[in-house]
């Protein structure tokens, strides 16, 4: 199995890079401002063809039009850009991104060629499988016009990667959905054998549910077969579920612990200004409850979820003989910005 160079390692470089450096201590004046600058260069690098298809109205129903299936999408693919405009888009992308956040993202990108690979051994049916898994279709759209005031937002999306941000005066950000996935999730053959893009997400979910005594695991568990996807898939809009599990009022320490470790892992994909007022949030939100679905070992389809007032983590393992995840941080005022779209509303009138 073979990852072309020209892929993986420029992009994978520029997107550490790049993530690096950020500093911690930035602000979300900063990421905003930050964001409007490297889309305004992106922006220019592109033919006027392009240009068409990159660029939406914010209003466009476009905007919230998400999903992580390996589909056609509107936006300018990867494919169709020349290199200095493929790296000014990673530039983009790393703008809303922790370091690890890049890392998962663009290995995300790379597993189109690992599918391909395992995929495309028939001589017949390779141009249709490069046709679907392709690591350059993935899509960049900008919509409104990036600047320092006013309302704008952009998304990188493809297969198993939905990445969404909007600014407002530079100042607020929202930045979700935001979906990662991998298939396989555990590569088993070929160079990269064992490597586990979102391993951290499994194992500190499996970690909890294995503290819980009989009286907890009772009331986080929810099913005993996991859903094959994840309950909210790729609905626009989303609400709490029901049963909700178990409160982290009913963990010791320990397990509270490990519930924090496993929601920073979600949020601290993002850069860091943007993760830390997420975790304020959460922290001044109420109660937060996980719960559990299928088996607690590792190869055993399972999934899992944690919310609160204000936000909702579904992480989900069943498809591919449970080698196939998918997980997305969902907030559910704040997807695609509507809290901010209310507030501009307000403002206007």
């Amino acid at each position: 199995m073979h990852l072309p160079m020209r892929f993986t390692v420029p992009l994978l470089c520029l997107s550490l890079a790049f993530a690096g450096n950020i500093p911690s201590s930035a602000n979300a004046h900063e990421a905003g401002t930050q964001m409007a600058a490297i889309a305004k260069v992106f922006l220019a690098a592109l033919r006027p063809e392009q240009k068409a298809k990159a660029t939406f109205d914010f209003a466009a129903e476009e905007r919230e039009n998400w999903h992580f299936i390996p589909r056609e999408r509107k936006g300018l693919p990867m494919k169709e850009m020349t290199p200095q405009q493929q790296l000014l888009a990673h530039a983009l992308l790393n703008t809303g991104l922790s370091f690890s956040g890049s890392a998962k993202a663009v290995t995300i990108m790379s597993l189109e060629e690992v599918l391909y690979q395992i995929e495309g051994a028939d001589e017949s049916k390779r141009a249709a499988t490069r046709e679907k898994r392709d690591p350059e279709k993935y899509f960049v759209s900008i919509f409104g016009e990036p600047a320092d005031k006013g309302l704008w937002g952009w998304r990188v999306e493809g297969h198993h990667l939905s990445l969404n941000f909007t600014i407002k005066d530079a100042q607020l950000l929202r930045a979700t959905p935001a979906f990662m996935g991998t298939n396989p999730g555990e590569i088993r053959q070929g160079p990269l054998t064992g490597l586990r893009v979102l391993a951290v997400e499994e194992e500190l979910g499996r970690e909890l549910v294995k503290s819980l005594t009989p009286e907890q695991y009772k009331t986080a568990f929810v099913a005993d077969v996991a859903p094959k996807e994840m309950i909210t898939a790729a609905e626009h809009k989303v609400s709490a579920l029901s049963p909700s599990g178990l409160a982290n009022s009913e963990l010791n320490e320990k397990q509270q612990a490990m519930l924090t470790r496993l929601i920073a892992e979600y949020i601290e994909r993002l850069r860091p200004e943007i993760a830390e007022a997420a975790r304020s949030e959460i922290k001044n939100s109420g109660p937060i409850y996980f719960a559990w679905a299928g088996g607690k070992e590792r190869g055993e389809p399972h999934y899992y979820r944690v919310q609160g007032k204000t936000f909702l983590i579904e992480y989900d393992n069943t498809q591919n003989d449970a080698n196939h995840v998918h997980s997305v941080w969902r907030s559910f005022d704040g997807d695609f910005g509507r809290d901010l779209l209310g507030e501009h509303v307000k403002q206007a009138h």
